[in-house]
C-alpha cells in the first residue's frame, strides 16, 4: 500500500508544485523575462525538442557524461580495491586523497581545456574526476566491511589474493559501489554540464548559456527541463542497476 501510495503521491506533488508556479506568477504579475510560467516553459521545451540540433546537444552531454562516468568507475574500483587491500598504502596516499578531494574542480576545468581543448575530451575528463571520489571512497569502505571470518575461510581453502577479492570481497562490497555510483553518476552529470557552461560549443549545458545570451528565458527554462530529464534517468539507470547486480541485498529485498 505504501508503494501504490507514493506512485500517486509523487505526481500529485509534482503538480502541486506546478499550480504554485502558476498562482505565484499570476498573482504578483512576474515577467516573463524573470520567471516565466510553466505552460510558456512547456512550450518552448516542445519548440527546442522540434529542432534536430537539439538531439545532437543532447547526445554530446550524454557521451560525456557516460564516457566520464565509465572511466571514474574503473578507475574508482581499482584505486579503491587496492587501497582497502593495502593499509599501508592507503595510510601513506590518504593526506593526497584528501587534499584532492577538498580541492575545488571546477578550478581545474580551464587547465583541463588548456590540456585537453574545447571539445567533449575535457569534459569526460571533469566528469570522470568528480565522479571518481565517491566510487573510490565507498570502494575501500567495501572492501573494509568485510567479515575476517569469510577471509579465513577463503584462506582455510589456500585461495590466493585474487580469489579472495573476486569471490568474496568484491560480491560483498557490491552494495558499497553501487552506492558511490548513485552519487557518482549525479556528479558526472553536474561536471559534464558546467565543462560546458564555462567551456563548450556544443551540449545542453552550451544551450543553457546560449539561450541566456540571447534572452530567451523561456528556452533556458527549457534546457534545464531536458538536462533535468537526462539526470533523472542515468540515476534511475543504475539504481535499477543495483537490482541486478546485488538482488540479494536487504535494501532490495526491503523494495519488494
Amino acid at each position: 500500500m505504501s508503494r501504490s501510495a507514493s506512485w500517486l503521491i509523487t505526481p500529485l506533488l509534482l503538480a502541486g508544485i506546478v499550480l504554485v508556479w502558476e498562482a505565484y506568477v499570476r498573482a504578483f504579475n512576474v515577467s516573463s523575462f524573470i520567471l516565466p510560467p510553466p505552460l510558456e516553459v512547456w512550450r518552448a521545451t516542445v519548440v527546442l525538442m522540434q529542432d534536430p540540433r537539439t538531439y545532437w546537444h543532447i547526445w554530446i552531454t550524454l557521451l560525456e557524461t557516460v564516457a566520464g562516468f565509465a572511466i571514474a568507475v574503473v578507475v574508482g574500483i581499482v584505486f579503491g580495491g587496492l587501497l582497502g587491500k593495502i593499509q599501508t598504502l592507503e595510510r601513506t596516499l590518504n593526506p593526497l586523497i584528501v587534499g584532492l578531494q577538498v580541492m575545488p574542480k571546477v578550478a581545474l576545468i580551464p587547465l583541463f581545456i588548456v590540456w585537453f581543448g574545447f571539445g567533449v575530451t575535457s569534459k569526460i575528463v571533469l566528469a570522470a574526476v568528480i565522479a571518481f571520489f565517491p566510487i573510490m571512497t565507498n570502494t575501500i569502505l567495501g572492501i573494509k566491511s568485510v567479515e575476517r571470518g569469510h577471509r579465513e575461510v577463503m584462506q582455510a581453502l589456500n585461495a590466493g589474493r585474487w580469489a579472495t577479492f573476486v569471490n568474496v570481497e568484491l560480491p560483498n562490497s557490491m552494495p558499497f559501489i553501487l552506492t558511490g555510483m548513485e552519487v557518482g553518476i549525479v556528479l558526472a552529470t553536474i561536471g559534464a554540464i558546467v565543462g560546458e557552461y564555462l567551456g563548450g560549443n556544443q551540449g545542453l549545458g552550451y544551450m543553457a548559456v546560449a539561450t541566456l545570451n540571447a534572452f530567451d528565458v523561456k528556452s533556458m527554462f527549457g534546457v534545464i527541463l531536458l538536462l533535468t530529464i537526462l539526470g533523472l534517468v542515468l540515476y534511475f539507470l543504475v539504481v535499477m542497476l543495483r537490482r541486478f547486480v546485488t538482488p540479494w541485498h536487504e535494501s532490495v529485498a526491503s523494495g519488494r
